[in-house]
């Protein structure tokens, strides 16, 4: 058992985290959602403004759960706009056990982000229960071009993995991902991040202000914070 959700204030989750510790009880996997998911149904207020971006947001569950010593307990799943194999590295070298991808499937299956999703007027068939417009998908088409769209995007990331000398993706680490700061200088995200060692939010010796103060403000026994430490 496992829930997926996307991080709004960062203490809800850690409350939850709380409540597992108190509780004892634990879920399998999580998955970590990013505001940049979603489908054609979503209302604009909620894609352009409501939660935190996946990788934002994978990264702190990530550092909670080490940071509780329930990192190894618990499989962290990340979705949200993930396409390509670069796409999937990026979640694996940051904390994610896997990558869920709808997007990529669905552009192989035919969509075109005609955003008519909850309309039954999915003009290529995808999203519709229409059976005139169902017509325009057609099966065994649609699934040879999902084969190839998966087989390749492996084939992809197998290629990057050699390339980087490695063997496996749960080799991927912070130290893989690079981002350019300037013309002249380049970061590792591990230089850029904070990452939690194991244990450190049991022991209160809390590597950054900023998760020491969401850990005072969360609560077990609800979302909202304790108003002497958000103060």
């Amino acid at each position: 058992m496992g829930f997926k959700f996307c991080l709004g204030h960062p203490w809800e989750f850690m409350g939850i985290a709380k409540a597992m510790l108190e509780t004892g009880i634990l879920p399998d996997f999580i998955v970590v959602d990013g505001k940049e998911g979603g489908t054609g149904a979503a209302p604009v207020e909620f894609t352009d403004h409501i939660g935190v971006p996946l990788r934002e947001g994978l990264l702190f569950v990530h550092n909670t759960l080490v940071g509780l010593n329930l990192r190894d307990k618990i499989k962290l799943g990340a979705s949200g706009k993930i396409v390509s194999a670069f796409d999937i590295a990026s979640v694996l070298a940051i904390g994610a056990d896997w990558a869920n991808s709808a997007r990529g499937f669905m552009f192989a299956i035919g969509c075109i982000q005609s955003q008519s999703c909850h309309t039954n007027k999915c003009p290529t068939g995808v999203a519709t229960q229409d059976p005139l417009r169902q017509r325009a998908l057609v099966v065994p088409d649609k699934a040879q071009r999902v084969f190839n769209f998966h087989r390749n995007t492996l084939h992809a990331l197998a290629e990057m993995l050699a390339a980087a000398g490695l063997e496996h993706p749960s080799q991927l680490s912070a130290k893989h991902l690079v981002r350019r700061m300037s013309a002249t200088e380049i970061k590792l995200f591990s230089q850029l991040h904070v990452f939690l060692k194991p244990g450190e939010l049991l022991t209160g010796e809390v590597n950054g202000e900023f998760y020491s103060r969401m850990w005072q403000m969360a609560r077990a026994d609800s979302f909202e914070p304790h108003e002497t430490a958000a103060a």
